[in-house]
């Protein structure tokens, strides 16, 4: 910064300046250390806008940094939300798939078991059935004899 460099030039003007006898005065040439200080003065605002808008500046990346920081973190959250979502979704529907399974295969033997007990009480008739013509033919031949 050029301030800086000024106010250096400054004080050697004055560490160098002839002092008086028996004081801590010294003499120094005024009209070099007024044009110092107008220098000074006309740079130190456009300095102190710089610095200023650095300021600024660094303020706002920091912000902006936060927010995307933010945005990463929830962004994460709402995926690890979406699968533990997924994976939920996917349990039920294994779960489900082996109810529907388990109640198809109970149906299954119900229906079975029932087909196999209608058809056995009709064979069951069909025997009876069968029996009784057997017996009347028999008693049928047994009176031709």
């Amino acid at each position: 910064m050029e301030i800086f460099t000024l106010l250096e030039t400054l004080e050697e003007m004055l560490e160098s300046s002839k002092s008086i006898p028996f004081s801590s005065k010294g003499v120094i040439n005024k009209e070099e250390m007024l044009d110092i200080i107008k220098e000074i003065r006309l740079k130190l605002p456009d300095e102190l806008k710089q610095a200023k808008w650095v300021k600024e500046e660094r303020q706002r990346i920091l912000l902006e940094a936060q927010k995307e920081a933010d945005d990463i973190v929830k962004e994460a959250e709402n995926r690890i939300i979406s699968m533990i979502d997924e994976h939920e979704i996917t349990r039920k529907a294994y779960e489900q798939k082996a109810e529907i399974i388990e109640t198809a295969n109970e149906m299954s033997r119900e229906i079975s078991k029932g087909t196999k007990d209608y058809a056995d009480s009709i064979l069951s008739n069909l025997e009876t059935t069968l029996q009784n013509a057997l017996d009347t033919v028999k008693n049928n031949r047994n009176e031709l004899k």
